[in-house]
């Protein structure tokens, strides 16, 4: 393809992308007043014991939010078009071995993603409430709507992001930059930064959920090493043939 014919291919796949997203941010901005209460949850649960709201301090801060919820809420739905475009886009100009590759990341990082914000979600409610404590008694809680999703979001694409670290560690495996050995040397530093990360993330009074959280990370940073195992023992086992057959 001449360069023309790229720029006229990376336009069709933005254009289908864009209205992919513009149809999910309208079913976002419908449901966004059910996101949005259920963000607010734990607001209402520090609201039964001291003085706790949701705040919006300008005229068009309601509606900012839930453009942000709908924009937030469109790229997630849309993710399967848009994904599927880029991958479209780059498939032409990759090897066969380097389509593997990038496939089997998608496939397997694309619901690790999904897990890792579900589980950050299911921590989130502990982290408000545990910020909350250190609010004197006798001053309020007053929570800026666009600030408090901000922290929501990060939160949650924070926790997702860890759960797909693993599939990286594979990935830079199969590419040949980090060795099964490597990975497994590291697993005592591993496992002191998952247990840290969890610790942040969740209340220290709340033990159960840090270990909600930690046990399939650590799980997962397993899984990545005996993948890397198998691989780097078959590629052994591969080059020793080879050098027979060589050889001989």
């Amino acid at each position: 393809m001449s360069l023309a014919e790229h720029l006229l291919e990376l336009r069709k796949r933005l254009f289908i992308s864009a209205i992919a997203i513009v149809v999910g941010m309208v079913a976002g901005f419908v449901l966004s007043n059910i996101i949005i209460d259920l963000m607010s949850a734990p607001i209402r649960e520090i609201a039964e014991s001291k003085n706790a709201s949701l705040n919006f301090d300008t005229v068009t801060s309601g509606f900012d939010l839930h453009m942000k919820v709908a924009l937030t809420v469109g790229l997630v739905i849309s993710a399967p078009v848009w994904l599927y475009q880029i991958w479209a886009y780059l498939v032409p100009g990759l090897k066969r071995t380097e389509i593997t590759y990038v496939l089997g990341f998608l496939l397997s990082a694309i619901p690790l993603f999904f897990a890792g914000c579900a589980a950050g979600w299911f921590v989130m409610p502990h982290i408000v409430e545990l910020m909350a404590g250190f609010t004197p008694g006798d001053a309020s809680n007053l929570y800026q709507a666009g600030y408090y999703y901000d922290f929501i979001l990060k939160l949650v694409l924070a926790v997702g992001i860890a759960f797909v670290l693993p599939v990286f560690l594979v990935l830079l495996n199969f590419v040949g930059v980090l060795s099964a050995r490597a990975i497994i040397k590291g697993w005592r530093i591993a496992l002191l930064v998952i247990m840290l990360f969890c610790a942040i993330a969740t209340p220290a009074a709340d033990v159960i959920s840090m270990f909600m959280l930690a046990v399939p990370m650590i799980v997962l940073y397993f899984a990545a090493y005996g993948v890397a195992f198998l691989r780097d023992r078959w590629r052994d086992k591969r080059a020793a043939a080879i050098d027979a057959e060589y050889r001989q």
